[in-house]
């Protein structure tokens, strides 16, 4: 893959460490309760009776089949400080664009065509690292942002803060 390589300095560096007990079993993970057990009168099963379906841990590529039209969610992330930049959507023609030239390409809804971000702005989004989630139906792509993510011209898409008494306020200028 032609990702720019990054290295994290140990004093940047995280590590976390599993909280709860997961016992695998064939294609199935058995997850098992933290000392809390459901109400006896409860219709669910109790979290011992819980199996979970488990996708290949070493799956290459996402499971379109699980997305709506052949669509899953993309989330852009800075490589650098771990800020959110954006959501958008990958088909399947956009993951294999995005793994063959390492530049964040994504599906338009509203154009129904593939995009590469910075293709007419030239705020590109270099790929540093690809993750996938336990299903395998939603993306992360870590990148180094050129410029502003949002099409508002700011750093993310995410530059509205909501306090709980529902009043909005900026976090960040425009770019």
């Amino acid at each position: 893959m032609p990702f720019v390589t990054r290295t994290r300095t140990p004093a940047t560096a995280r590590t976390t460490t599993a909280a709860r007990t997961i016992a695998t079993s064939g294609p199935t993970q058995a997850v098992q309760p933290n000392n809390a057990l459901p109400h006896p009168d409860s219709p669910f099963p109790t979290p011992s009776e819980f199996h979970l379906p488990m996708t290949d841990p070493k799956s290459l590529s996402p499971d379109f089949s699980r997305g709506t039209n052949g669509l899953l969610p993309a989330i852009a992330q800075d490589a650098e400080n771990g800020d959110v930049l954006m959501l958008a959507w990958m088909n399947q023609a956009a993951w294999q664009a995005t793994m063959k030239t390492g530049r964040a390409t994504y599906f338009s809804r509203s154009r129904n065509a593939l995009w590469c971000k910075g293709d007419t702005s030239g705020h590109w989004q270099q790929v540093v690292e690809a993750r996938l989630d336990c299903d395998a139906d939603a993306i992360l792509l870590r990148v180094l942002q050129t410029g502003a993510a949002c099409h508002e011209n700011y750093r993310s898409c995410f530059f509205r803060t909501v306090a709980n008494d529902g009043s909005v306020s900026l976090n960040q200028d425009r770019v």
